[in-house]
């Protein structure tokens, strides 16, 4: 049985509290996310999936609701203990990079250790270019990022959200400013990571096929989960074996 990475029960988010202007974002989520999944979140613009992936992240709190991730209840954590919890397992890959333009990709893969340790080690370049070799860039580990293409940016962007050897990697839209071949490398690179390391992925976009080929798709609409591709499966199992204990014995049988 998987084992649970993050729990999401009963979560509301709103903004402007008690003023006119009061919006209601999410309504009673209810997510359970297991080590090792490949999700792929989707739903309209407006929808909520941003305000859900903040969340998620830790980078926002909910206004109502408990978040539990790794069995840490995170209302019961102040802000510097949640963005240490944040720092050590969560990994984030936008659909713009964000890599310094003048830093080399290796600098730029190196960086979130920078932050943890505050000075460079022989172990923390090591580890950079080791990752810097699963996304097939150590040709390129001393180019200036500003030199490289939006393909080879984006999986050094990958690299980087390996760092701190994450549980979770949010990306949001990874995709959306490669063309289509780039895409599907930066797709199948998430992937194999997820196959080989177990980091569990869940992936924001509007491109359905990127999100048919996840193991699971998240649906919001209006600020709720509206479908759940994992309850779909479950459904469709139990009913088909209702389907065949009904079945009477075949002729002959």
């Amino acid at each position: 049985m998987a084992e649970n990475l993050l729990t999401l029960e009963k979560i509301c988010k709103a903004y402007n509290l008690g003023t006119a202007a009061q919006a209601e974002v999410l309504h009673d989520i209810d997510l359970t996310i297991c080590k090792g999944d490949f999700l792929a979140l989707i739903g309209p613009s407006g929808s909520g999936k941003s305000t859900l992936l903040n969340i998620v992240g830790l980078l926002d709190r909910p206004t109502s609701g408990r978040l539990t991730i790794k069995g840490n209840h995170t209302s019961e954590l102040d802000d510097a203990a949640l963005t240490r919890l944040r720092g050590h397992s969560i990994g984030f890959v936008f659909q713009y990079h964000y890599l310094i333009s003048a830093f080399t990709a290796l600098e730029n893969v190196m960086m979130p250790m920078l932050v943890d340790q505050h000075f460079p080690t022989k172990e923390a370049e090591d580890h950079a270019m080791e990752l810097l070799r699963q996304v097939g860039l150590t040709a390129v580990a001393d180019n200036p990022a500003m030199n490289m293409s939006g393909g080879q940016q984006q999986r050094v962007a990958i690299a980087r959200a390996l760092t701190m050897n994450p549980d979770l990697v949010l990306a949001d839209e990874p995709t959306g400013n490669l063309d289509t071949k780039s895409a599907n490398v930066v797709f199948e690179l998430m992937r194999d990571v997820n196959r080989q390391n177990g980091t569990t992925f869940l992936i924001v976009t509007h491109n359905m096929e990127l999100a048919r080929r996840c193991d699971r798709i998240i649906e919001v609409v209006d600020g709720r989960i509206h479908t759940d591709s994992t309850e779909i499966l479950a459904m469709s199992s139990s009913l088909a074996k209702q389907a065949l204990s009904h079945k009477g014995p075949r002729h002959g049988e």
